[in-house]
Parts: C-alpha cells; sequence; structure tokens
C-alpha cells in the first residue's frame, strides 16, 4: 500500500486529513517493518512532544480497521506496518529483532489435511518467527 492508496481509503470513510495521520503514514511508508506505537511516539516527538498516546493508538486502530496497516503481537507488544500488497493473500516471515518482513505467497491453508467441510472458517492468520539475515550477522 502506498500513501495516496492509503488517503484514499481515509478519504472513502470520510475522514479528514490532519498533520498526525500524514506522519504516522509516511512514517510506516518508509519503513519496511513491523513497528510499535512506541517507535510511531519517538519519531513524532521530534516536531509534536505532546503527542499522546492516546492519538497514535486511536489511529493506528483507525488505520488497521481500514486494512492501511497490518497489525501483529511480538514479545506481548502490539506491531504495525503498512498492508503489503492489498488483496493479495500471503503470510509472512518477521524478524524478531528488528521488526523486518518477508512475504511468504504459500499458505499453509492449502495443505492442511485436516477436514474441515463442516465448518466455516472466516479468516486465518500464519506467521514466521526468528532472525532475518541481518540480524543473525551483527
Amino acid at each position: 500500500m502506498n500513501l495516496d492508496e492509503a488517503w484514499n481509503i481515509l478519504q472513502k470513510n470520510e475522514f479528514k486529513r490532519t498533520k498526525n495521520r500524514d506522519v504516522i503514514l509516511q512514517f510506516f511508508a518508509a519503513h519496511n517493518r513491523y513497528l510499535t506505537a512506541g517507535d510511531v511516539k519517538l519519531h513524532m516527538e521530534k516536531d509534536n512532544p505532546g503527542i499522546s498516546f492516546d492519538t497514535i493508538y486511536r489511529n493506528l486502530a483507525t488505520f488497521t480497521e481500514l486494512g492501511i496497516l497490518e497489525e501483529t503481537e511480538l514479545t506481548g507488544e502490539r506491531h504495525f506496518r503498512m498492508h503489503c500488497e492489498p488483496g493479495v493473500h500471503h503470510h509472512h516471515f518477521i524478524c524478531t529483532l528488528c521488526g523486518v518482513t518477508r512475504n511468504i505467497p504459500e499458505c499453509p491453508m492449502d495443505i492442511l489435511s485436516i477436514d474441515l467441510s463442516n465448518y466455516e472458517i472466516e479468516s486465518h492468520k500464519f506467521e514466521v518467527y526468528g532472525k532475518c539475515p541481518q540480524c543473525i550477522a551483527s
């Protein structure tokens, strides 16, 4: 997802373009990894020392609900990243040290041997956690 796509989604859902939203979206667009609300706060405090976690979390929740951001939990904390390839079903490898991600295009649901024919599957999520080559080398 790029910034124009994100703003189109926000405008379709009648959200105004604000400086805080713009800074948050630009921050995520510049990083190909999962980030925490704390990462966002550190970045935003440079120009907006009074920014609250409430404001950040409210925007992160809105962006996630609208499909602009993806969310996962790492080490007991919520992490977010710009939604990659909207509409393309895929999964992720996530580095537990730096948060960098790599797409896994194959879906393990396709090879499940469990018979779920009497069940209605609403969604699923598959993530692989480990260390990326850069973190291993460090």
